[in-house]
């Protein structure tokens, strides 16, 4: 089987997902050891660090979209497709840390895929609280923050080696479909 050779535009983008994931101050430079390319290559093609976390940033991004398309396309429920697209994101989690980490909201375009994706999030729940699966006492954007906040919990349990990407999706699933009170808990007043 013949290897499959990167460009070296793949290979630094590669390379810093790996480097800024385990060293989020890392430099351009330790991107450039870790990707086998001169500190001159990497600047002709990336000329600061924003333009790498950038570059970075779109590439996570159209992967999340990818792997979430190819996860619902088939789903029998808008709930369904909530679950399906949880555990396509799980174990995305070393591509996806660092845009929790880095400030690339301000960046225009990377700002209007998260507001997109924010709102087809939205959407989705809505479209599930009309099939009865979601309740409807509790504002969409709540739920939408709590499922994306356990996707952050199950990134950093993979993070940690603390789960493995299918325990981390389960336990994710699992905390927002049922919560973790058991039957008998006492609320508080």
């Amino acid at each position: 089987m013949r290897a499959i050779r990167l460009s070296t535009q793949d290979a630094i983008i590669e390379a810093a997902f790996q480097i800024f994931n385990h060293q989020p101050g890392a430099s351009l430079a330790d991107v450039a050891i870790a990707a086998g390319v001169s500190r001159a290559t990497l600047h002709r093609i990336f000329r600061t660090r924003d333009d790498l976390i950038k570059a970075l940033a779109h590439t996570a991004n159209a992967e999340l979209d990818a792997a979430v398309d190819r996860a619902v396309k088939d789903a029998a429920s808008y709930f369904d497709a909530l679950r399906l697209a949880m555990r396509a994101i799980i174990p995305l989690a070393e591509r996806q840390w660092f845009l929790a980490h880095e400030p690339v909201s301000d960046e225009p375009e990377i700002a209007a895929a998260f507001a997109s994706g924010d709102r087809e999030l939205e959407a989705a729940i809505d479209a599930a609280k009309t099939e009865g699966a979601i309740t409807s006492d509790m504002p969409t954007r709540w739920i939408a923050l709590s499922y994306e906040n356990l996707i952050y919990s199950a990134w950093t349990m993979l993070r940690d080696g603390d789960a493995t990407a299918d325990q981390a999706a389960l336990m994710a699933w699992s905390t927002f479909t049922d919560g973790v009170a058991t039957q008998t808990a006492e609320p508080r007043k």
